[in-house]
């Protein structure tokens, strides 16, 4: 049985940030692989801000690279929208029965989980690793839930700002990997 945490985002784009929080989880979470879901439309967010998903899939996995202990997730872009995590996570249980899940979570968003549909879904099945988040200190403790808070290295790192740097002109090199920013510059992405 393979422990697989999942790392929920927009990765708009995909950043060293998001890269080095997953090989953290991994190397001291008890989790065999990490694969980003990437979400095609967040229920919180406005989609206007979000590349296709297909760019923003192709950027998750040029981040990866070659290793073959992370991977690009798309089971939501097939999903109805918006999506919805308890959704997503039936769905995972349905085709991987023989595998866990674990829900890697920031620290700002375990605040609001409870606002989540059907979270008492998600905590009945699922472990969830929180991970710290610049100017959020909050642990909250959820009935019933199996909540791990970790030391992850605090990393003030948003794909928000990186969006802006681009559309600035401004170099976001060291910020995410060289092949994401190649393509980045190749499709045009964030420019205005």
């Amino acid at each position: 049985m393979r422990e697989i945490g999942l790392f929920f985002g927009s990765f708009n784009p995909i950043h060293n940030g998001h890269l080095m929080l997953a090989q953290y989880v991994r190397n001291f979470c008890g989790i065999d692989e990490v694969w980003f879901v990437v979400s095609p439309q967040n229920p919180f967010k406005k989609i206007s801000d979000l590349a296709d998903e297909s760019h923003r899939l192709t950027m998750a996995e040029l981040a990866i690279g070659n290793d073959n202990r992370m991977q690009a997730c798309d089971i939501e872009v097939n999903l109805p929208k918006p999506s919805y995590t308890v959704r997503t996570l039936e769905k995972l249980r349905e085709m991987y029965p023989d595998d866990r899940f674990t829900l890697i979570m920031g620290g700002d968003n375990i605040i609001g989980f409870d606002k989540w549909r059907e979270y008492e879904k998600i905590i009945e099945h699922h472990r969830i690793v929180v991970y710290p988040r610049p100017h959020c200190d909050v642990v909250v403790k959820i009935e019933g839930a199996n909540i791990e808070y970790v030391d992850a290295p605090l990393l003030d790192i948003s794909s928000t700002a990186l969006r802006q740097w681009i559309s600035q002109g401004k170099s976001i090199r060291h910020y995410t990997p060289d092949n994401v920013i190649e393509y980045i510059d190749s499709k045009g992405l964030y420019k205005n």
